[in-house]
């Protein structure tokens, strides 16, 4: 996954959410509830940090890489998103998902990378 391009990476990403990687996945709107679980394995493949912000009531989690800032799963919001970039970590991301989900979007950006 090191040698993909971001496009790539978000291009794998969008064939690999699914309703097994959030329950809160739709067609029109793919990347919604997939944020702590994509910072997982992002940051499984690529190392690099996790960080969050807040969002109206929830935390949202992405990954910092090299010290650029990589959110994949900021389609899912109408609004602009403050960034407050406050360190963050796995159990934190963790809590926004569940084994299931994750080793889901983990096998499957696994298939599409090859």
């Amino acid at each position: 996954m090191e040698g993909l391009k971001i496009e790539q990476i978000h291009k794998i990403l969008l064939k690999s959410w699914s309703l097994d990687t959030s329950s809160k996945w739709t067609i029109e709107n793919p990347a919604k509830g997939q944020c702590g679980v994509t910072a997982l394995v992002i940051h499984d493949f690529l190392g690099g940090e996790i960080k969050k912000t807040q969002v109206g009531e929830d935390w949202h989690f992405y990954n910092v890489i090299n010290g650029k800032r990589y959110d994949f799963t900021a389609t899912q919001f109408f609004e602009e998103i403050a960034y407050m970039d406050i360190p963050s970590n796995r159990e934190e991301a963790f809590a926004d998902t569940n084994e299931r989900q994750y080793y889901a979007l983990k096998q499957k950006v696994h298939i599409f990378m090859r």
